[in-house]
């Protein structure tokens, strides 16, 4: 796959990846089909794993020749060593976690640097939502209330404070509208909130 693909398919994921160096050691937790991986090994010379949990997502990835690790991230990642990986990516997977807080750490403590995503509660069209009584559904929340996976809801200010109290330090803070950067009123107008993290 290339930055083109990958532009087309996710815009998200193609933002994220200019934040990746070249040929840099790289978990993916929640790697879903693997398309961030694909790319990050083709087109970046990148090495590393995808774990997942999902049978089909699990195939998918292998299909794509990622190697995954099929385990369920609640679980932790006491498979790898402190500092084994450049980069962790977990994008658009933490809000599905019950304990947000461990695996944060966890994410942290396996990589020298830490790229998280999660779709920003703080949306305006969420707020419309929430005004007129309803659930929020949208691109970057596109489940009804009682099919969804996302277990926790935040807001770029809630991710940040919790940052803080787990003594990480935010290199880069992105709101991002179809894949594009917003700077202006960015927990208002970005559906997807992207966080560049490392260890103080």
């Amino acid at each position: 796959m290339n930055f083109n693909e990958l532009s087309v398919a996710r815009p998200d994921l193609a933002f994220i990846a200019h934040w990746i160096d070249s040929k840099a050691h790289v978990l993916d937790v929640g790697c879903g089909d693997g398309v961030m991986m694909d790319y990050l090994q083709s087109d970046k010379q990148c090495s590393g794993y995808g774990i997942e949990i999902a049978d089909d997502k699990v195939l998918a990835s292998t299909q794509r020749g990622v190697q995954v690790v099929q385990q369920d991230m609640e679980n932790g990642l006491g498979l790898f060593g402190d500092n084994s990986f450049d980069t962790v990516l977990c994008l658009s997977s933490l809000q599905m976690m019950k304990h947000v807080e461990a695996l944060l750490r966890d994410i942290v403590r396996v990589g020298k640097e830490a790229i998280v995503s999660f779709p920003n509660f703080a949306y305006w069209p969420h707020r419309v939502a929430l005004l007129k009584g309803r659930m929020p559904v949208s691109e970057s929340l596109p489940y009804e209330w009682y099919d969804t996976p996302n277990v926790r809801c935040a807001t770029i200010t809630d991710f940040r404070d919790l940052a803080q109290e787990c003594g990480l330090e935010v290199i880069e803070c992105v709101a991002l509208a179809e894949g594009k950067r917003v700077s202006f009123l960015p927990n208002l107008r970005g559906d997807l909130a992207v966080f560049r993290l490392r260890k103080k």
